[in-house]
């Protein structure tokens, strides 16, 4: 199942890697696909597993907005 999720600061290559670090941290994510032209973050999780807020929790945590 896929989730995309918007990303807003997200600036060079640097910025991708912390996003996908951050999520695919997280149990449930299987992977993580950064668009940094639009800044839509596509993840793909197992079903019932991981929890959209924990996935925008973990993003603002390092520093970027979720709209």
């Amino acid at each position: 199942m896929d989730w995309i999720i918007n990303v807003k600061g997200m600036t060079c290559t640097h910025c991708k890697a912390s996003v996908e670090g951050a999520l695919e941290a997280l149990p449930g994510v299987n992977d993580v696909t950064v668009d940094l032209d639009t800044g839509d973050v596509t993840i793909n999780i197992e079903e019932g597993k991981v929890e959209e807020s924990a996935m925008k929790a973990a993003v603002e945590a390092i520093g970027f907005e979720v709209s």
